[in-house]
């Protein structure tokens, strides 16, 4: 007999076996809440994330972004302006990074293209070097979204939960490159 509630760690942690998870220092995978705090890195600006398992690729917030072309490549350019958790200072910075790809977002309000560059953020210890479609999300709660090619680097998502974990990364914090092989 299948029992008819399983609780959702459980299945969670079912679920998942086959992923890929960070594991914590006891080789369990981690748990992370639908809100996490995080930094990025290199500049430990620590923002709020979404962790939001209805999107593929994470978002961040840029400001005037700016396609153009540097020595036959495409690149992009844009500023952040976030508040920085921790201190409550704001935070700017202009930034100029290879393009890594075009996504294109279909919602209700049609079509929307954005561009993709590759940044790093730490969550729990641990550094990850994610795809971030850049958008200007300041009239959202949150200037970080994480989709589900980051979430499943992490270990676990327990949607009744926030603020598990708090963005520790020092010189030594585990790294994990992004893998272009991954499914698109």
């Amino acid at each position: 007999m299948i029992p008819t509630r399983v609780p959702s760690l459980l299945l969670a942690a079912l679920l998942s076996s086959a992923a890929p998870a960070a594991l914590a220092a006891d080789d369990q995978p981690s748990v992370f809440g639908w809100v996490e705090k995080a930094t990025l890195e290199p500049w430990g600006v620590e923002v709020k994330a979404k962790l939001d398992s209805g999107a593929l690729t994470s978002s961040l917030d840029a400001r005037d972004i700016e396609l153009f072309e540097q020595e036959g490549e495409e690149w992009v350019r844009f500023r952040l302006k976030l508040e920085d958790e921790e201190s409550g200072e704001l935070f700017t910075e202009r930034m100029e990074l290879p393009l890594y790809r075009d996504l294109r977002v279909r919602g209700a309000g049609g079509v929307d293209e954005r561009p993709v560059v590759l940044m790093d953020v730490c969550l729990g210890g641990t550094v990850y070097e994610e795809q971030f479609g850049l958008r200007d999300r300041e009239e959202m709660n949150y200037p970080l979204l994480l989709g589900r090619r980051s979430i499943g680097h992490l270990g676990l998502l327990d949607v009744r939960e926030t603020f598990l974990t708090e963005p520790d990364c020092g010189e030594d914090a585990p790294y994990v490159p992004h893998d272009p092989d991954e499914a698109e």
